[in-house]
């Protein structure tokens, strides 16, 4: 009887390590492969994924020391920098999804070479809005980690152990990037992490945080604080976006639909979507960032970054990213999608094309 029960231990153990909330499962994998093989667009889609990963198949890891994107002018060299060695984020991802697709171990090999150069050489800094960028390389992880041993595994994980630490770490409740756009981007990247290695203090941090996240960062009527302090839409948008994407993992891993989910505040995620819809669908338009009380925007506009003029019109299509996270939590969204994007195929984005296998 005791053999039984630990073998019952070990397999619910080995579950846990496997489990894939964050990228995709074997189920979820046949699905996309008997999709691609019946729906034009959704072959589109992993054609280019094919695409991506054999050209990564001749391409060198390009990791950057420190990434810098936050707070930086177009045309700063570190932000170029960053940029550049960024694109490797799409490579790993599509060679660790192709060589679940497949099983041709050189894709296995070339993600491993490509997520242990940023495990070497990258050093986390704490600050959400660049760490934001590495999505795909724990997706990558999430995709291979089942297969990752030795001291490879080890690597990758204490090097994504750095970055979800790191940004604990710098988390201060009472400072405005404790509850702005900031604190969103962090609770996705560090919750993320978390359910990519089933970190336990992770995982709470998140689940937690975005409870909170919703209560003082979004409002009743559905704006939110950083459309208040940067009377800019394009900033609802880059909040709603984090706090989406962490949501469907939320509700892969543990049933809870935060999308719903209603504050004490009464503020929710789908309020806030709701509310952003008529400056999506051209009922409403928005001059951006004339009453800003952030400095920055007005440097980015004096650079000449013409997204960032104060009074500029808001472009619609600025905000299918949010409606194609939204997707997940509710299919007709997929209208809206169309007329924007100007077309009728089933799965014109990569992100429609995982909400339907992942619903």
């Amino acid at each position: 009887m005791k053999k039984i029960l630990l073998l019952a231990l070990l397999a619910v153990c080995s579950r846990g390590v496997k489990a894939q909330y964050v990228s995709l499962n074997d189920a979820e994998l046949g699905k996309l492969q008997k999709l691609a093989s019946t729906e034009p667009s959704a072959k589109m889609r992993l054609n280019e994924m094919q695409k991506t990963a054999d050209d990564a198949l001749n391409d060198n890891p390009n990791p950057i020391d420190v990434i810098h994107s936050e707070g930086r002018l177009a045309g700063d060299p570190q932000k170029i920098a960053t940029g550049a060695a960024l694109k490797d984020m799409r490579r790993m991802y599509a060679l660790a999804l192709i060589y679940r697709l497949s099983h041709d171990k050189k894709y296995f090999d070339k993600a491993v070479a490509f997520l242990a150069a940023w495990s070497n050489q990258n050093t986390p800094n704490g600050d959400p809005i660049d760490d934001t960028n590495l999505d795909q390389a724990v997706e990558a992880y999430d995709l291979i980690k089942g297969e990752l041993t030795g001291p490879a595994k080890k690597l990758i994980t204490d090097w994504l152990v750095r970055t979800a630490q790191a940004e604990v770490n710098t988390f201060k409740p009472a400072k405005e990037t404790g509850y702005n756009n900031w604190h969103s981007h962090r609770l996705k990247e560090v919750g993320e992490i978390g359910f990519a290695i089933d970190d336990e203090t992770f995982k709470k941090f998140a689940v937690e945080g975005i409870k909170k996240q919703i209560s003082v960062n979004l409002y009743a009527d559905g704006s939110g604080i950083d459309f208040k302090l940067r009377d800019a839409l394009h900033y609802h948008v880059y909040d709603l976006e984090p706090l989406l994407k962490l949501a469907i993992i939320l509700k892969r891993a543990t049933g809870v639909d935060y999308y719903t989910y209603v504050s004490p505040e009464q503020s929710s995620l789908k309020k806030s979507v709701e509310w952003l819809l008529p400056y999506l669908n051209g009922q409403k338009t928005h001059e951006e960032f004339v009453n800003s009380s952030v400095s920055f925007d007005k440097k980015r506009a004096a650079n000449g970054e013409k997204d960032y003029v104060a009074g500029s019109l808001f472009q619609p299509k600025n905000g299918v990213a949010v409606l194609e996270l939204t997707e997940y939590f509710y299919p007709d969204a997929i209208n809206l999608i169309d007329k924007l994007k100007n077309t009728t195929q089933a799965f014109p984005d990569w992100q429609l094309l995982l909400n339907t296998v992942k619903r």
